[in-house]
């Protein structure tokens, strides 16, 4: 599955619901599988935290289609031609600086 086929999946099953919560009550949500994750990363299994990775994103989604965001366009246009930073594949920026 593509990250625009996600979208429009998660648009599907939950768009009316989570135009009705709106963006502060679905961030609300996204900050507490955030957290879930955490978690998971510390102390879960394998499978445990791949769900948790699976929820964050399904979360993240979410509120790009409350806003009305093509996370496909919106990725391809940041990092289709490389970091955003120094413009490469292979990352070249200081690791003190975010790209």
């Amino acid at each position: 599955m593509t990250l625009s086929e996600f979208q429009s999946l998660i648009r599907r099953m939950y768009h009316d619901k989570d135009a009705a919560r709106g963006v502060e009550g679905t961030f609300m949500w996204l900050t507490e599988e955030i957290g879930e994750l955490a978690t998971a990363l510390r102390s879960g299994t394998k499978e445990e935290i791949a769900l948790e990775f699976a929820d964050v994103l399904a979360w993240l989604v979410t509120i790009a289609n409350v806003v009305d965001v093509d996370l496909d366009e919106a990725v391809k246009r940041k990092y289709g031609g490389g970091c955003p930073g120094c413009g490469r594949l292979a990352c070249t920026c200081p690791d003190a600086e975010k790209p």
